[in-house]
C-alpha cells in the first residue's frame, strides 16, 4: 500500500488508533500507539521521535532521541485490538535523517541492496518453518536462593496420571507427536484459527500440523517471500500465533529447547535465488540443482559457525543442537536427507520450486539479522565458487565414528559460534550491510547479557549431581 491507500483503509475500517512496530536489537518486537488523527500523509516521511536509549543495545542517554518511520506497505487492521491498524517502522536519526545501522530491518534491505549491486541476483526467496511449543500454564523464576521452571501441557505423556484428567488415555508419547489427529492432537482447531488470522493479515500459510516433540510442539509453514517481506512476515507471525494462544488461555514460546530429551523448535529456511524471473537455483545437476546454488550452498556451510551467531543466537539454542533429536549437527548437504545441515528437498516439481533448506536456524532468531547473514555467506559463495564437497547420503546417525571425524560439527554453544563471528565477519560487511559496530554490539550483548548470565548461576541439575558431594 501507499499512504494515501493507507489513509483511505484506516477511513474505510473506522480506525481510531494505530500502531508503530519494529524490531529491537535482540530481537523483540516493540510497539507505541498514537490516534489515526496524528497520523498524516507527511507522517510516511517526518516518522515519530521514541527514546532509543531505553532499548537493548541501542543508544547512549546523551543521543537517545531517534525516528520510527512507518512503512505503509507493512499496514494490516489488527486481528486482536479494537479498531487499531499496526505498521512496521524503520529507525532513523533524527538529526541525520540516515537510517540506524543497528535497527535489524535496515540490515535486511542494506542485504537486499547489495545482492542486487552484484549483478547476481535481484531477488532471494526465503520460506520459513517456525516452529513452536503451545503450553497450558508455565512458572518460572530465579533468585538469589532458587531457580526453576515448571511446564505444563494436557497433551503431554507426563500428564497421564494427573487427577481430573477426562482424557488421560489420548497422551502424545515422547517424540511420536508428528501428524497426530483429534483427540490426541488438542490443538489443531487453535491452529486452524492462527492459520486463518496470520492469512486475513497478509501472511501466506502453506500448511499447520502438530510436530513431533510431546507437550504441545505445532508447525505453520510460512510461504517463501523476498527476504525482507518474509522478515517483516514473521514478526506478523509471532505476534498471532502468541495472541491466538493467549485469547485461549495457552501460552506459546519460541524458545528452541524448553523440554528436556526431547526435540526442540527450528526455524527452517527454504531458498532460492531469482534474475529476471528466472530461478537461479533450477538445472539438472545434484538434486536438480544449478551450480550457482552449489556455490551457494558452499558459502553457507563455509560460514556457518559465525552464520549460527545470528541463526542460532540464544544459549538455549544448542540445547537443540545435539545429536539424536532431528536437529543438523554435521555440516554437510544432502538430497533428501533431513540429517545434514541442508537438505534439497525432494518435491522440487519444477523449475520454479527448486531451492534447498537450510536446517540449523531456530526460532529464536532475529528474522532480520539472520536471513541478512545467510544472504550474504551465498553470495560470498557464488562471487568465490565455494565448493560445498561431496554430498552425504546416508543417514548422519548411523555413521561410525570415523567416517564423522571428517565431518565439519556445528560449534557446541553460543560462546564458540560468537567467536567464530569474530574470527569470520569480513564477508557480512561488503555493501556496508552489517558494520564492525554492529558485529562488536551483538558480540558484546550475548557475552554481557546471556552468556555470562548462564554462566554465573547455579544450575537445579548441579543440586542433582552434587549436592551431596
Amino acid at each position: 500500500m501507499t499512504p494515501k491507500e493507507v489513509l483511505a483503509l484506516c477511513r474505510q475500517k473506522e480506525i481510531l488508533a494505530v500502531s508503530l512496530r519494529f524490531m529491537d536489537f535482540p530481537g523483540t518486537q516493540k510497539h507505541f500507539t498514537i490516534p489515526v488523527q496524528a497520523l498524516t500523509s507527511e507522517s510516511f516521511e517526518s516518522g515519530f521521535g521514541f527514546d532509543a536509549s531505553s532499548m537493548y543495545g541501542w543508544q547512549a542517554i546523551n543521543e537517545s532521541d531517534m525516528l520510527v518511520v512507518p512503512q505503509p506497505e507493512t499496514a494490516f487492521v489488527d486481528p486482536f485490538m479494537k479498531q487499531t491498524l499496526t505498521m512496521t517502522c524503520n529507525i532513523q536519526d533524527p538529526i541525520t535523517r540516515e537510517d540506524y545501522a543497528r535497527d535489524p530491518r535496515n540490515v535486511a534491505r542494506k542485504a537486499e541492496n547489495y545482492m542486487r549491486s552484484t549483478g547476481l541476483a535481484d531477488v532471494a526467496n526465503f520460506g520459513l518453518e517456525p516452529e513452536f511449543f503451545v503450553f497450558d500454564s508455565v512458572r518460572f523464576d530465579h533468585s538469589i536462593n532458587e531457580a526453576y521452571y515448571h511446564l505444563e501441557s494436557s497433551e503431554g505423556e507426563w500428564s497421564r496420571g494427573r487427577s481430573g484428567d477426562a482424557n488421560g488415555g489420548y497422551k502424545i508419547r515422547r517424540r511420536e507427536g508428528y501428524f497426530p489427529i483429534p483427540p490426541a492432537d488438542t490443538l489443531h482447531e487453535m491452529r486452524n484459527e492462527m492459520m486463518f488470522t496470520l492469512m486475513d493479515c497478509g501472511v501466506t500459510i502453506g500448511a499447520q500440523h502438530h510436530e513431533v516433540a510431546t507437550g504441545g510442539q505445532c508447525e505453520l509453514d510460512m510461504r517463501y517471500a523476498p527476504l525482507l517481506q518474509t522478515a517483516d512476515n514473521l514478526l506478523r507471525y509471532k505476534y498471532i500465533v502468541k495472541n491466538v494462544a493467549a485469547k485461549h488461555g495457552k501460552s506459546v514460546t519460541f524458545m528452541p529447547k524448553p523440554l528436556w530429551n526431547d526435540n526442540g523448535s527450528g526455524q527452517h529456511m527454504h531458498i532460492s535465488m531469482w534474475k529476471n524471473n528466472h530461478n537461479l537455483f533450477a538445472n539438472g545437476g545434484y538434486g536438480g540443482l544449478s551450480e550457482t546454488a552449489m556455490y551457494a550452498m558452499g558459502g553457507i556451510l563455509h560460514h556457518a559457525p559465525a552464520l549460527l551467531a545470528f541463526c542460532c543466537p540464544t544459549t538455549n539454542s544448542y540445547k537443540r543442537l545435539v545429536p539424536g533429536f532431528d536437529a543438523p549437527v554435521n555440516l554437510t548437504y544432502s538430497f533428501r536427507n533431513r540429517s545434514a545441515a541442508i537438505r534439497i528437498p525432494v518435491h522440487n516439481s519444477g523449475p520454479e520450486n527448486a531451492r534447498f533448506e537450510f536446517r540449523c536456524p531456530d526460532s529464536s532468531a532475529n528474522g532480520y539479522l539472520g536471513m541478512s547473514a545467510v544472504l550474504m555467506a551465498m553470495l560470498d559463495g557464488i562471487q568465490n565458487r565455494i565448493d560445498p564437497g561431496p554430498p552425504l547420503d546416508k543417514d548422519l546417525y548411523d555413521l561410525q565414528a570415523e567416517e564423522l571425524e571428517v565431518i565439519p560439527k556445528v560449534p557446541v554453544d553460543l560462546e564458540q559460534s560468537l567467536q567464530a563471528l569474530r574470527n569470520d565477519h569480513d564477508f557480512l560487511l561488503r555493501g556496508d550491510v552489517f558494520t564492525e559496530d554492529v558485529i562488536d554490539t551483538w558480540i558484546w550483548f550475548k557475552q554481557a547479557k546471556e552468556i555470562q548470565t548462564i554462566r554465573e548461576r547455579p544450575h537445579p541439575s548441579e543440586f542433582v549431581m552434587y549436592y551431596d558431594i
